[in-house]
């Protein structure tokens, strides 16, 4: 026969029964003002914010890459500031709005590298699109994006930061801020993205970039379904070794300057 111990309860360690707590008309009033806050466009914004967060190792490469960035090259870009200034005496910031992650629309800013009233001379220019050029029968498609080689907006100081990526230094804030990363497809303009179709939008699935697979592999050269094609390939394949193979990559792309005009 086998014994079962009979078990003691220690009053001073065991706990007292509480029984339930009725919710109150102050609980319920708190748990509504919960459900109104959470209700917000602010509050839907930074869930969808927290949602979309990179993988903390690429958002910790972000933000140290970037930091070096900004502190290794401050003597150079304020020297760039400055000859910007005194070219034409305009501003030295060229700011956009630019289309990143899931349609978010931010403030994206270069080195001036155009006069000041580039953009309203895009129109007559538009019969000399590379892109469109280059790709034939599939010019229509290919004309979501402009680039041109000679583009006579561009001004000296211009055309020597756009050779070797300069102008694009700026955006090491924009990778601080959490609206670029160092590696991704890159922002697109909102009438760019108005003329995407469905396949072309999954280049916004992912937070954009300072660089790419195309950006290695000719930069304006390369045509547009050509880009799609290497955005979504990164979007697939996309891991902290490979952003670190293609910002590798970037640095001689830079030097060469292949397809950077």
């Amino acid at each position: 026969m086998t014994h079962t111990p009979e078990i003691v309860a220690i009053p001073f360690l065991t706990p007292p029964p509480f029984p339930p707590r009725a919710r109150t008309a102050a609980d319920e009033a708190a748990a509504d003002a919960m459900r109104q806050r959470l209700a917000t466009p602010e509050a839907a914004d930074a869930l969808r914010r927290l949602s979309d967060a990179m993988p903390l190792s690429k958002r910790l490469m972000d933000i140290f890459g970037a930091s070096i960035g900004v502190l290794l090259l401050s003597p150079m870009l304020l020297a760039v500031a400055l000859c910007v200034k005194l070219t034409d005496g305009g501003p030295i910031l060229f700011w956009q709005k630019r289309v990143g992650i899931r349609g978010r629309e931010f403030w994206f800013p270069k080195f001036r590298s155009m006069m000041v009233n580039a953009d309203r001379l895009v129109k007559m220019l538009t019969t000399r699109n590379q892109h469109a050029k280059s790709a034939g029968k599939k010019a229509k498609k290919a004309d979501v994006t402009f680039k041109m080689k000679d583009d006579p907006r561009i001004t000296w100081i211009g055309k020597i930061i756009r050779k070797a990526s300069i102008d694009e230094m700026p955006q090491l804030w924009c990778v601080l801020k959490g609206d670029m990363s160092l590696v991704g497809p890159r922002p697109p303009l909102p009438a760019e993205v108005a003329r995407y179709t469905p396949a072309d939008r999954r280049r916004l699935e992912v937070t954009p970039g300072l660089t790419c697979i195309w950006q290695v592999s000719g930069r304006g050269d390369v045509p547009f379904p050509q880009q799609v094609a290497m955005d979504v390939e990164y979007i697939e394949k996309r891991n902290f070794w490979l952003d670190l193979k293609l910002i590798a990559l970037t640095i001689p792309a830079v030097v060469f300057g292949k397809g950077a005009y």
